[in-house]
């Protein structure tokens, strides 16, 4: 007996994409750049595949209320140049922007960068989203129609929902002013150390954008990084008070170094100069996201058995590459400190828990989940074994 492949469509407008989900029958997976794929449950099989990559395209810029809404199959990078026209940006600056991932995307995993110590993540720069649910309903949330359903705010709900809950189309974010300068301060320390400056800096008045710890690899040492923006005749005296707050070894680097950072919250080792650091190799273990409060994520960090880290110092959000034998082992350290772990990039023949132990507020996941997808068709797989 043979198998056959799942039917893959690819609709280029919302209304081809509500079409999809009412003649098709059975479970659906969604997908965009695919730059997520490994992350969370592994996929359970589907009856078809809704790319979404034809859905892409800036719908809307309003520059006087610095906003701008594009179709959820979007590269995020590839607005930038639109906005930036105009003195704008979307402040969010995950690793895996570079490699193509699409707005919807990132929302739906809930990912973020560096800049989320002052930006926030997604879930605090989409203010609307159009949505199409398992039953074809079209949903409007928030943007230009404030109104939700079933009393839902169902942005919010998409957020970290990898596609469960509906399947996004629409997204309406808010911009940032590009920033007339930025610098990156760099200085060689361990975790301990890092932490140590981290709380200098959060009692200072240099308002960083970024703090974050990245651990030695290959031909690179352990350091933190601290990126500050501001205007072109104020940035390099705020530099100057920073390299003196962060000691000896503290120096301007070029801003090259969060490339590597991006690499590293991959799983991928470096090799380089801070101007030209280069991915050396391919993944090694498992990547797993961690967050807890930052002043707990020093000494959580530390006690695992990693093998690569970036560490947000000031928002208690990590990235750790371990075996692939000490997954389980790290979810149950991050659930014993009150945090939350969501397994990520990993080898494709690793069998290991995607998510740690249910938190109380699984019963309310699946009952939101029954209310949007009482069939569940959508996404099926990605938060096994939670539902």
């Amino acid at each position: 007996m043979t198998s056959t492949a799942p039917t893959t469509l690819r609709p280029t407008t919302p209304k081809e994409v509500r079409d999809a989900v009412l003649d098709t029958p059975g479970r659906l997976a969604v997908t965009g750049a695919g730059t997520a794929y490994d992350w969370a449950g592994r996929p359970a099989p589907t009856d078809a595949t809704l790319d979404l990559s034809g859905l892409s395209g800036v719908i809307h810029h309003n520059p006087g209320d610095m906003t701008v809404s594009v179709h959820a199959g979007t590269p995020l990078r590839e607005f930038a140049d639109e906005v930036g026209e105009h003195g704008q940006r979307l402040a969010f600056d995950a690793g895996r922007v570079a490699r193509g991932a699409t707005v919807g995307g990132l929302v739906a995993t809930a990912d973020a960068g560096p800049s989320a110590l002052v930006y926030g993540g997604m879930r605090d720069l989409v203010i609307g989203t159009t949505t199409v649910l398992a039953d074809g309903t079209m949903v409007r949330s928030g943007g230009h129609v404030i109104k939700n359903v079933a009393g839902y705010d169902v942005a919010k709900l998409l957020h970290g929902s990898y596609g469960t809950l509906g399947v996004l189309v629409e997204v309406v974010l808010r911009l940032h002013p590009v920033p007339k300068a930025t610098a990156t301060v760099a200085v060689g320390c361990g975790l301990d150390d890092a932490a140590a400056h981290a709380v200098r800096l959060a009692e200072s008045p240099l308002e960083p954008i970024a703090c974050e710890w990245i651990s030695e690899d290959a031909g690179t040492a352990a350091r933190l990084l601290v990126r500050l923006e501001g205007g072109e005749t104020t940035l390099p005296d705020r530099v100057g008070r920073l390299v003196e707050l962060l000691g000896d070894g503290a120096h301007e680097v070029d801003a090259a170094v969060w490339d590597e950072h991006a690499a590293l919250t991959a799983g991928l080792p470096t090799e380089g100069s801070d101007a030209v650091p280069e991915v050396t190799g391919p993944r090694q273990g498992a990547v797993v996201r961690i967050g807890t409060m930052p002043a707990r994520l020093p000494s959580l960090v530390g006690g695992l058995p990693t093998t690569g880290v970036t560490a947000g110092l000031l928002t208690g959000v990590a990235t750790v590459t371990v075996p692939d034998a000490s997954v389980a082992e790290t979810h149950d350290a991050v659930a014993a400190v009150n945090g939350t772990s969501a397994l990520r990039d990993r080898p494709d023949a690793l069998d290991a828990p995607a998510w740690g132990p249910a938190p109380s507020g699984v019963a309310v996941l699946k009952a939101i989940k029954n209310q949007l997808d009482p069939e569940d068709r959508l996404c099926p797989g990605r938060f096994d074994p939670w539902m």
